[in-house]
């Protein structure tokens, strides 16, 4: 069935825009007064509302009342919110001037995330991931990366990712699983990196291959994580199996972006510690450099390089982070938004960042963007200006969110 939807004070499609480099608001292609005739979840056309209402080639009529301005829906394409427990103690060391490593030290950090997950049933880790997905969704975020990485050991890591993929049968949100069991050593693993990364590689990812859990591998390289040369090898067999790779980079030191880029990664992440060698580096290959401003937010630290990224020609995506220790809030317009501020970032990149660019970064080529053909993920605010989103920092949120499945 054939559904007319609108009109929209403003429709921006996003179309025809670049993948890489820096946009100008000017470069946005914005209908006014348009209209979206939707099949089967599918975009058939967009245009003005009344051109597509004389066309007559609907079956029904979705009248949206009042001035809104329509867009994409949000793909956050770097999320931890598969995960039990809270790290609230973390965050009041943290403000009292603890570091990231004095927190781990002290029993906090991701270690204490494992403990509380694993102890965690596969009843209990779906409902709390549900609701987090249908906070999102609310929120206007169509399509979420979800990585496991709380588990370390192969049962507690196969939870994880059988629960992501029962929570992607009960919502109509698209959820792109990830497994991170690369995102430290286990406490209780009595061995070397290369050992625990040749145990993941042995034990757990051919079973992720086999019921097709996941098609995507993470890790996290970093003195308290791993280092670039275990990475490699790692990262080399894993993608050998037919898995995508993507890589925590950069967050506190350099490295994991050279491994990023060498491994062809479809995308490095965090890349707070990034300095012009590892700019120039990103803007020169095909791997999408993805910002996490809720992790600065949530550390207390500078924002990754995204207005130097962008300047020299990196495709920059824009994701939450959302996680229980460095990225608690989840609330990526508002992380967004704040960023923007601070990095001097144009609403059309921002707006680039959370929708075609960060599908980008999920290897995915049907959504980001409304056009004939693309997935009908859309979300509409309630203004007639699509200034006004980025304006509210993060208060205003979608008043519709259209994402059938």
């Amino acid at each position: 069935m054939k559904k007319l939807i609108g009109p929209f004070k403003q429709i921006l499609t996003l179309a025809g825009m670049p993948l890489k480099g820096a946009l100008k608001d000017e470069d946005l292609n914005i209908i006014p007064y348009g209209g979206v005739l939707v099949e089967n979840g599918l975009i058939v056309k967009i245009d003005n509302f009344e051109i597509l209402y004389r066309e007559n080639l609907y079956d029904k009529i979705e009248k949206i009342k009042g001035d809104h301005v329509l867009l994409p829906g949000f793909v956050d394409c770097h999320t931890h919110i598969c995960f039990a427990g809270s790290r609230a103690k973390d965050y009041a060391m943290r403000i009292t001037g603890k570091s990231y490593l004095e927190i781990a030290k002290a029993g906090g950090g991701i270690w204490d995330s494992v403990m509380q997950t694993r102890a965690a049933d596969g009843a209990l880790l779906t409902e709390l991931l549900l609701q987090r997905i249908e906070r999102h969704l609310s929120e206007g975020v169509t399509t979420i990366e979800i990585k496991s990485g709380y588990g370390l050991e192969t049962q507690s890591e196969l939870k994880q990712l059988r629960v992501i993929a029962a929570a992607s049968a009960q919502t109509c949100a698209s959820l792109v699983p990830a497994c991170l069991a690369a995102h430290m050593v286990p406490k209780d693993f009595n061995g070397t990196q290369a050992e625990y990364l040749g145990y993941v590689f042995h034990d757990l990812l051919p079973v992720i291959r086999h019921e097709n859990l996941a098609n995507r591998v993470d890790i996290f390289i970093e003195e308290s994580a791993f280092d670039a040369d275990n990475a490699l090898i790692y990262l080399n067999k894993a993608r050998q199996m037919g898995f995508d790779i993507t890589v925590h980079a950069d967050q506190f030191t350099t490295d994991g972006s050279a491994v990023a880029i060498k491994m062809g990664a479809v995308s490095a992440d965090h890349l707070e510690a990034s300095k012009d060698a590892e700019i120039k580096m990103l803007a020169a290959s095909n791997t999408v450099a993805v910002v996490l401003p809720g992790a600065s937010l949530g550390l207390g630290m500078p924002y990754a390089p995204a207005r130097k990224l962008l300047d020299a020609g990196a495709c920059v995506a824009i994701a939450s982070d959302w996680n229980p220790g460095s990225a608690p809030m989840g609330d990526l317009l508002m992380q967004a938004s704040v960023m923007a501020a601070s990095e001097k970032i144009t609403t059309a990149e921002v707006l680039a960042g959370l929708t075609y660019r960060a599908a980008k970064a999920l290897n995915l080529n049907d959504r980001g963007i409304l056009a004939s053909g693309y997935r009908a993920d859309m979300q509409a605010y309630a203004c007639d200006d699509y200034r006004e989103i980025l304006y509210m920092q993060g208060k205003m949120k979608p008043g519709i969110v259209f994402n059938e499945r």
